[in-house]
């Protein structure tokens, strides 16, 4: 299972280096192809309301992550039935425009959800965004419309949440859900879907798909799902490989190092949930042989997720239903390694490089920086691995800023930048044996992951947008 690391030393550095894509440009989820690194310097270390404001800017309520492109700040959030794309100066913070969408089919998200969950992506041809209630909407840099693309109804009980990516003239957008997920490729210029193809047994997701570039093979689309990871062909979307994963909601994206792909999923080698029987004793007070909402309800860790069970939605789970939500996801998961080559169909084991199990977070994807691979959970337990033989490095904490993560960690300039949902930012000096440099409150909830752009970062927090920037230096 391990790999000789001195094989991988100019990989590593070629791919780091590569991985910050254009200077000044965070165009997606977790900035260029979902790497969540940056390659400019000077990013500040101390930063809060108070300290190194370069601006701020009220904003309304979204979870999606600002990103950047050819000095232009774009994100999304939601008013009522009102779906908003706005445009701010990233070095101003001032408004140049906002869009709006009618929510023409609303319906309810799940209270860790919101209608501006995933992410815009963008270009120097202007912003592409999603809503779930809507579909795809694009807009030139001026804010002109270039094109919608209505899609959905869609059934996913807690919202959906992943984001559209740019790659090869087009817009490749997952939309896994309870029933007829499907991977979409849509002509960046004209909005005209390229081609469309369905994910069998893909339940329920919410990862972002990234772009893998292995020499001598064309790129593939990589797709990370609630049973599987699958490779699809960026030009046509055929599969081309696939390996059974357990994923209990596939969130975050995986990354790459030159011919070797890193992802993360948290799940279980065994059923949570009990037995459908045990169940029927526990819930089921009329004896019907199934389990309605009203009785579900006094169950107080999933009495609120009765929709996710009841996948079609005629208000009773019968056995087939708690039995897909009882195996969902199972199977081999954790950190892992795996250097796919030219496969083709189901991959098989040995090409697993490295598998780690510990301290896995859920919802934050990882980040892979100079040779290290991070990782940060709830109660701000932060991992590192090295990344060539996934030795366990260091584990421990940020002891002032524990509770929830959201938010994936995002590095430059030697720091990892982690921020937590109460609304601190742990900043750590980079490095297996890892130390943290400072802890940073902006003093307000943080969901959204922050976007790194030539030495400032932008925060989105409940209530506002933040860039912050060493204001020691005279370029900033």
């Amino acid at each position: 299972m391990g790999h000789d690391s001195a094989s991988w030393a100019v990989p590593l550095v070629v791919s780091f280096l590569a991985a910050g894509g254009v200077q000044g440009q965070w165009p997606q989820f977790r900035g260029p192809n979902g790497s969540g690194v940056d390659a400019a310097s000077g990013y500040p270390m101390e930063f809060s309301p108070s300290k190194n404001v370069i601006w701020k800017k009220a904003v309304l309520y979204g979870q999606s992550s600002p990103v950047l492109a050819d000095g232009r700040l774009y994100l999304t959030a939601s008013d009522g039935n009102q779906l908003m794309v706005f445009c701010l100066n990233a070095k101003s913070g001032q408004e140049l425009w906002r869009r709006e969408l009618h929510r023409e089919r609303p319906h309810k998200t799940f209270k860790a959800n919101d209608p501006a969950s995933p992410t815009p992506a963008a270009d120097e041809r202007g912003v592409v965004a999603f809503f779930a209630d809507y579909g795809l909407a694009a807009y030139s840099p001026d804010g002109k419309e270039q094109w919608k693309l209505p899609l959905g109804p869609f059934k996913n009980f807690y919202g959906m949440a992943a984001s559209p990516i740019l790659a090869g003239g087009m817009v490749v957008l997952v939309c896994d859900q309870q029933r007829d997920s499907f991977l979409l490729a849509v002509d960046r210029t004209s909005g005209n879907i390229r081609w469309k193809v369905e994910r069998t047994g893909a339940p329920i997701g919410w990862a972002t798909p990234m772009v893998f570039r292995p020499s001598g093979n064309p790129p593939q689309l990589i797709v990370l799902g609630s049973t599987r990871l699958d490779s699809y062909s960026l030009s046509s979307g055929e599969r081309m490989w696939w390996m059974p994963v357990g994923s209990g909601g596939s969130l975050g994206t995986p990354v790459a190092s030159d011919e070797t792909l890193m992802v993360s999923t948290l799940s279980s080698n065994e059923p949570w949930m009990p037995t459908f029987d045990s169940a029927l004793a526990k819930y089921d007070k009329d004896g019907d042989g199934r389990i309605s909402q009203r009785e579900f309800a006094v169950d107080p860790d999933l009495g609120e997720h009765f929709g996710w069970i009841d996948t079609d939605s005629n208000g009773q789970i019968d056995a087939r239903e708690w039995n897909e939500a009882r195996t969902m996801g199972i199977g081999e998961f954790g950190a892992f390694a795996l250097r796919p080559g030219s496969a083709q169909g189901k991959i098989e084991p040995s090409a697993v490089l490295w598998r780690f199990k510990k301290n896995l977070p859920y919802i934050p994807a990882p980040v892979l920086y100079q040779g290290v691979y991070y990782m940060v959970r709830t109660g701000g337990i932060i991992t590192s691995l090295d990344a060539a033989t996934g030795r366990l490095l260091k584990e421990g904490r940020s002891s002032e800023a524990p509770g929830d993560y959201y938010a994936s960690p995002v590095a430059a300039d030697g720091k990892i930048f982690l921020a937590g949902e109460e609304g601190k930012i742990t900043v750590l000096k980079a490095g297996g044996e890892w130390d943290v440099l400072r802890v940073n409150d902006v003093g307000e909830e943080i969901h959204a992951t922050p976007a790194l752009s030539g030495g400032r970062i932008y925060v989105r927090t409940r209530s506002s947008l933040y860039c912050f920037g060493n204001l020691a230096d005279p370029a900033k």
